[in-house]
């Protein structure tokens, strides 16, 4: 039997062997352009040294070393450390391939990169073609003259990144500063994702290896180097459009470029041209009938088009007879997108408006999702991606510290409505300006805008972070030379904004994150975005985020740590103590366990044990957020964004994630999905009274009820208010103010709370609570919840019931595989709720209650 499975898969494998041999004899004799993969074969070693091992391409030396078994997992315990020296190796990849007369005889046969991390000589049998020194490049490179018939052997020697830069720093007489690398500080120095040298939340492992794609590419007269989607005007019966068209040629031909509208399957418009060798451009104008608008997530629907362009060239046979050449697709979303800065009598706006309608940036900053970047699925993305949709966020940050995203990532922000501010990869430092820097500079971001340009998502090309107050406000002004401002200004003010004003001219530049442009301080809360600190790094109380009143916030966080779940994957029992050396080794910031634990006891009575310390943690980092988030969408449209740090890990440790490294929401997930609800009730303390604000999305009025109820513990109301109120649109505002003095009447305050309720539409859009005291300072018995469970189609149904008001109520199952769709819940006696868990594969509804284990806060402390 297995004999004939092996011959069935041998004929299954020749079969479509063949058949790709004949299409590419096909598109040989038409003269398409021909794409080979370079993804197998791959073996790696030390670079001249030992035994050739089995490479993953794309992938990286830390991932294949592991595969290989020669180091043990980077992530586990306290391994980091004893893998430096991994950094600090040259690694050479070889594989081969075979190169058929067919291919031989095409005209152009360019060997294409589409990441090498990051010093990296290339050899075709033996014969170099290609240096290369920016991991966020794309590279080709003309291999037809080092090819042979037959086979063909490709190797590819990486140099040390961290070696690479030694000698050169040496010779600068001045440091660049790089307060994040965990060593040297060579970062600067060298275009490769700064997070691969350490940050506050990420370890230290500098990679090596072809991170990307790689192929070879075969083709004869021209080729289609790229394609921008234009809207020239968008109306409601027809969008007119655009699309300019790139075209590499070798020679001079007769050509003809076809613009087709693939989702309308609407008729496809041509254009002929006259190619010269070199760089050609086309613009090609075709009209969208009934244009259907993209949206942000929450505003509306997000209907995608597909625009395919087709290259044909005059054949021998005529200027008539023309053969086709190439096609290329893009797909875009139809939306205008303006970064909107009016001076106002508080200075100067920053908001998002989108098709005509300002939009509150709801959100958080996203960091990579690994550390080495090949092990991140398009699954991944699309769980993370998705998890932020049904937060209600409708913006994502991506941080410059890390790398420009896959494909994956902005097309699925486009299905999903997540509007993209996309940061240039520069973070924390300062940088060189010679002129060679400043031209790898440049081709990287050519390569990187035209190639996300297209994207409905892509709201904003932003220059680094931090860097602009870095200078201003850590010293570096005073101790380093003056010309590295200048070096900022050529990059930052020069190169970047020249590359999108040629290549995405439709988009707002932003220079740094934060920044007003030099127009005031970097910090100014009067006009650009803001990062705002002093919670967490000061020890400042999370009142503190009531006090600021910027424009736009585009950072601002609190660490917990992650569940038992996570811990117990990265380390062992005995390790279960916070101070001990392997959680000190998952805990990148100096001060971290230490700040958690003080703003802890602030608010909670110590844990009893390992694992409620880190429960705890996640409420308190949830609780913290909350009141900053509702405060700054309390102030819409005085101030239009909040994008907490960070919505992601790039492996298991403490941090400010509200997501895991394994993608396990913690309380903070939860937790904002109730404070960016399109219509939020905010109670918010104002002496001896408490106001009660509705924040409102949407962008006509909305008629709803405002009910205010006091209760005490055991669940009884004790006095109840209500206002019809209609909630104006794109505000946040106060509908209602509670005297604590009169509305408690004496009660204790330390045993009862305020209930705030906002109905619209005969439902409750939004609930929210306040406490008159901290909940250590609370006389709260210790509540009997109770958890019943039933089968559903997806999963199980937990309606969850209790005897005395039970706060942040966690809900986990071990040993099933699935989700909660609510989770952290402040549960009131008489108003039961119900949780649906989705499982992930099959699960018994008896297993599922054995594993089912349900706590509140007050289970934590005793």
């Amino acid at each position: 039997m297995l004999r004939i499975a092996t011959r069935l898969l041998a004929l299954l494998l020749l079969a479509s062997a063949t058949v790709y041999a004949q299409s590419a004899r096909e598109a040989a004799a038409s003269g398409a352009r021909y794409r080979l993969p370079l993804d197998t074969g791959w073996t790696f070693r030390e670079a001249g040294k030992g035994e050739w091992r089995r490479a993953a391409v794309p992938g990286s030396v830390h991932t294949d070393l592991l595969a290989a078994g020669l180091i043990e997992d980077p992530f586990y315990r306290d391994n980091e450390p004893k893998l430096q020296w991994v950094g600090r190796t040259d690694w050479e990849y070889r594989t081969g391939f075979d190169a058929p007369a067919w291919l031989l005889a095409r005209r152009n046969v360019e060997l294409v990169f589409e990441g090498l991390d990051t010093y990296a000589e290339v050899f075709v049998n033996d014969r170099r073609v290609l240096s290369a020194d920016n991991m966020f490049r794309t590279w080709r490179v003309d291999v037809k003259a080092a090819l042979k018939p037959g086979r063909n052997t490709l190797r590819v020697l990486f140099r040390s990144a961290v070696n690479e830069i030694l000698p050169r720093m040496k010779s600068l007489g001045y440091e660049l500063p790089a307060v994040n690398d965990q060593g040297e500080k060579t970062s600067p120095h060298t275009r490769k994702a700064p997070y691969h040298y350490g940050w506050d939340w990420g370890p230290r492992f500098v990679t090596s290896g072809v991170w990307r794609p790689a192929w070879l590419e075969a083709w004869d007269t021209a080729r289609v180097a790229g394609v921008r989607v234009v809207q020239n005007q968008l109306g409601r019966d027809s969008a007119q459009m655009t699309a300019e068209v790139e075209v590499v040629s070798t020679v001079a031909a007769d050509a003809r470029v076809t613009v087709e509208n693939v989702t309308d399957r609407t008729a496809g418009v041509r254009q002929t041209l006259k190619l010269a060798p070199g760089t050609n451009k086309a613009a090609v104008h075709f009209t969208i009938d009934k244009p259907r608008l993209w949206w942000p997530s929450g505003m509306g629907a997000q209907p995608l088009y597909d625009i395919r362009v087709s290259l044909h060239v005059a054949g021998r046979r005529g200027p008539d007879a023309f053969l086709p050449a190439d096609t290329a697709a893009a797909r875009t979303g139809l939306r205008t997108v303006e970064l909107r800065q009016q001076a106002d009598k508080a200075g100067k706006s920053f908001m998002f408006v989108v098709n005509g309608v300002p939009v509150f940036a709801k959100g958080a900053n996203w960091i990579p999702a690994d550390t080495f970047p090949a092990r991140v699925t398009r699954e991944r993305y699309r769980h993370l991606l998705e998890s932020a949709r049904d937060a209600n966020m409708n913006m994502l940050r991506v941080w410059g510290g890390g790398y420009y995203e896959a494909d994956d990532f902005y097309e699925l922000c486009d299905e999903l409505g997540l509007l993209v501010w996309q940061d240039f990869m520069f973070a924390c430092s300062m940088y060189p300006g010679d002129e060679k820097f400043l031209e790898s500079v440049r081709a990287e971001a050519a390569d990187n805008v035209k190639r996300l340009r297209n994207h409905a998502s892509v709201a904003l090309w932003c220059g680094n972070n931090e860097v602009e107050t870095a200078w201003h406000h850590w010293g570096w002004k005073q101790r380093l030379p003056a010309k590295l401002w200048d070096d900022y200004l050529k990059v930052f003010h020069g190169v970047l904004p020249e590359v999108v004003a040629e290549h995405d001219p439709a988009r707002a530049y932003w220079p740094s994150s934060p920044s007003s442009n030099l127009e005031e301080d970097a910090d100014s809360q009067r006009m650009g975005d803001v990062h705002y600190w002093e919670v967490w790094h000061a020890s400042k109380p999370f009142s503190e985020y009531e006090t600021q009143h910027p424009r736009f916030m585009s950072e601002y966080g609190f660490q917990s740590f992650p569940l038992i779940e996570t811990v117990n994957a990265y380390t062992l029992p005995s390790d279960h103590d916070i101070q001990s050396p392997v959680m000190l080794a998952h805990q990148k910031h100096p001060r971290g366990n230490q700040l958690i634990r003080e703003y802890m006891l602030r608010e909670y009575p110590e844990p009893k044990d390992f694992e409620s310390f880190l429960y705890v943690s996640q409420v308190l980092q949830a609780e913290g957020i909350k009141v900053g988030a509702e405060h700054l969408r309390r102030q819409m449209p005085h101030n239009m964004g909040s994008l907490y740090w960070q919505l992601n890990d790039c492996w298991p440790v403490a941090s400010w994630s509200s997501i895991d490294y394994f993608g396990r929401w913690k309380a903070l997930q939860y937790y904002a999905r109730r404070f960016y609800s399109p219509l939020l009730v905010s109670p918010r303390a104002n002496g001896g009274a408490v106001d009660f604000h509705v924040v409102s999305d949407r962008p006509e009025p909305v008629p709803a009820r405002l009910v205010v109820t006091l209760f005490d513990f055991d669940g009884r109301a004790l006095l109840t208010t209500g206002k019809d109120v209609t909630v104006s649109p794109l505000r946040g505002d106060p509908y209602m103010t509670v005297f604590a003095k009169d509305f408690l009447g004496g009660r204790d305050p330390k045993k009862v709370f305020l209930l705030s309720e906002l109905k619209a539409g005969g439902r409750v859009v939004s609930a929210n609570t306040h406490f008159f005291r901290p909940f250590k300072e609370l006389s709260l018995d210790a509540p009997r919840v109770s958890a019943d469970v039933a089968a559903t189609r997806g999963g199980f149904k937990v309606r969850l019931t209790t005897d005395k008001l039970a706060r942040a109520v966690h809900l986990s199952a071990r040993g099933a595989e699935g989700s909660f769709n609510d989770n952290f819940i402040d549960l009131i006696p008489g108003r039961p709720v119900e949780v649906e868990f989705r499982a992930g594969g099959r699960a018994r509804l008896e297993d599922f209650r054995k594993g089912l284990k349900v706590r509140s806060l007050a289970d934590a402390f005793r």
